[in-house]
């Protein structure tokens, strides 16, 4: 099972962070967290990096049901999704969002299928939204 949900764009990294929040908050998500890696290495290890910002996207209702069911799942929780600057090429910026189905393989509990199926559709959905008018780079899964 792959980690991460994710789509490559051929954009600008402010408008792929913009592009991000909108595709999410279509799907029912909200953003809790906005880290900035790239700021916080620079100012905590005086190291540069490229645009890397992580994401703590959550759904409440999913979220919800997922506590419901197993009251230990927020150490899971939100989920986090990345938008980051290829270190490789400059015009890539990568999306990556958490696979909310290894909340099922790490737990080991069949009753949060429904819950990480119904999320993992959700994010999914947000990628292709991103692809369509943010605009896929060369590369997508």
């Amino acid at each position: 099972m792959d980690i991460a949900l994710s789509t490559t764009l051929h954009t600008g990294f402010d408008r792929a962070v913009e592009a991000v929040r909108e595709a999410l908050a279509e799907q029912g998500f909200g953003i809790l967290t906005d880290i900035d890696m790239a700021a916080t290495i620079k100012a905590k290890l005086g190291h540069d990096m490229e645009d890397y910002r992580i994401l703590g996207a959550c759904n409440p209702p999913l979220a919800h049901q997922a506590v419901g069911i197993n009251r230990q799942i927020g150490l899971l929780l939100p989920c986090n999704v990345v938008v980051r600057r290829d270190p490789h090429d400059t015009e890539l910026i990568h999306v990556e969002a958490m696979n909310p189905e290894l909340m099922v393989e790490v737990t080991s509990d069949a009753r949060l299928r429904p819950v990480a199926a119904d999320a993992a559709a959700r994010l999914a959905a947000a990628l292709e939204t991103l692809d369509r008018h943010a605009g896929p780079g060369p590369s997508q899964r």
